[in-house]
């Protein structure tokens, strides 16, 4: 079958599946109805002609959420675009498909739709390897990012970047919309000893900047990990292809852009913020179910012995700035909980501009610390060491955990905000 039926055919089933689930995402576009659409960079891409790619040997790292405001996905547009020559995909975690769970495996193998061959950077390797770069002249990221820095994908970014820095490939990165908004940062920076995956950057846990900025900023400031701004920098030749139409000030469902889940649990655009008011203590295995396993992944904090009155009296009494909570009652589908009632507290975030969005998680572990002596955060679970990382230090653990109360990390888990605002700007492609 020729490729073009082959799109023709995919399209018209991406119009059918768009209208079977509109009600599932209407509130998200009702949002930005009547403001111009931003466009994104995969769009300005096609729309100059594709510079900087044609005649090249072409790869690319990419996901399900690699897509253009259509849904089509930007595997398709380089594979069909004139000139340019796609060779290779690369998975970073959940694969370029979106087939493999949270944690799992990605292996390498040949894309169905395209005969190309997908190199996995998230199995053996998540660095290329110089085999898997062979034959390639210009590597393209394209994937959308959730603005939290124990998100994977960044992760893999910068491997990317340093590997084809150290292979003489030039990286393109096509720009995607920060979910968070461009103003939001929050959290301190990981300490020496703590860098990894999870926290492969010296920034802090919500940044405020565009996948694309941070790549800029990466590859000004150091790609070595765990030194961003300690060492001369190992540049790789970056170029970023920005949007159209974004500003600092939108949150997704104020960009008029469709929301292609880029993992599993972030079914919504707001799930990204739902991920950096949860996340975190979610790391604590055992602990507290966050909604992974339920219709609402990291909206709750739930358990089979909390009392829902009770914890939403305690969380109310502190007056968040932003934040309300509601109480929820509910069975999981799936998971340690799975068909047991839990119950606890919902949150929304009812000023989100004033809201503390990563701190909601640890106000409920004071909460629960308070109530339930016999559930203490961290001496009811495990994952310890997978909650320093995130964390970027142990230094919150282990100071939060003498009394916990809020107050004794408050200042430490603030304290590198200022200096990175002022460093990040410099990188800033939108207003």
């Amino acid at each position: 079958m020729k490729k073009e039926t082959i799109i023709a055919a995919a399209a018209a089933l991406v119009l059918i599946l768009a209208g079977a689930i509109a009600p599932a995402y209407g509130a998200e576009r009702k949002r930005s109805s009547g403001k111009k659409g931003v466009i994104p960079g995969v769009e300005v891409l096609e729309k100059r002609g594709f510079p900087g790619l044609k005649g090249k040997n072409v790869g690319l790292v990419t996901n399900p959420s690699g897509v253009d405001r259509n849904l089509r996905s930007t595997i398709d547009i380089l594979f069909n675009a004139p000139g340019v020559n796609l060779v290779a995909l690369y998975g970073p975690e959940h694969g370029v498909r979106g087939d493999v769970y949270a944690g799992g495996r990605v292996n390498d193998h040949t894309d169905p739709a395209t005969g190309l061959p997908v190199y996995s950077l998230y199995g053996a390797t998540r660095k290329p390897t110089p085999e898997m770069l062979e034959g390639i002249d210009v590597m393209v990221y394209d994937i959308q990012d959730v603005g939290a820095r124990s998100y994977t994908f960044i992760s893999t970014l910068g491997l990317v970047m340093e590997a084809c820095a150290e292979q003489g490939i030039e990286v393109m990165v096509l720009d995607r919309p920060n979910p968070l908004g461009g103003d939001k940062i929050e959290g301190s920076y990981v300490e020496d000893g703590y860098f990894s995956f999870v926290s492969q950057y010296r920034i802090p846990y919500v940044y405020g900047l565009t996948v694309g900025e941070l790549a800029l900023m990466i590859n000004s400031e150091g790609l070595n990990r765990g030194q961003l701004g300690n060492q001369e920098p190992s540049r790789c030749s970056l170029t970023v292809i920005p949007m159209e139409g974004w500003r600092r000030s939108m949150r997704y469902g104020d960009t008029g852009l469709p929301w292609v889940l880029p993992s599993p649990n972030i079914p919504y655009s707001s799930s990204a913020e739902n991920y950096c008011a949860a996340g975190i203590c979610g790391e604590l295995y055992g602990f507290l179910n966050i909604g992974i396993g339920y219709t609402l992944p990291f909206q709750v904090f739930a358990e089979e012995w909390i009392d829902a009155e009770r914890l939403k009296e305690t969380l109310d009494a502190l007056r968040l700035p932003g934040v309300s909570f509601r109480t929820i009652y509910f069975k999981p589908f799936s998971g340690r909980t799975a068909g047991r009632l839990v119950q606890g507290v919902q949150y929304f975030f009812t000023d989100y501009e004033a809201a503390r969005i990563t701190e909601v998680q640890f106000h409920v572990m004071e909460a629960i610390a308070t109530l339930y002596p016999d559930h203490k955060p961290f001496e009811a679970a495990t994952g310890i060491g997978l909650f320093d990382k995130v964390c970027g230090s142990s230094y919150i653990r282990e100071t939060f955990s003498k009394s916990y109360d809020f107050d004794d990390i408050r200042d430490f888990w603030r304290k590198d905000e200022a200096a990175f605002r002022k460093l990040s700007s410099k990188y800033h492609l939108y207003k």
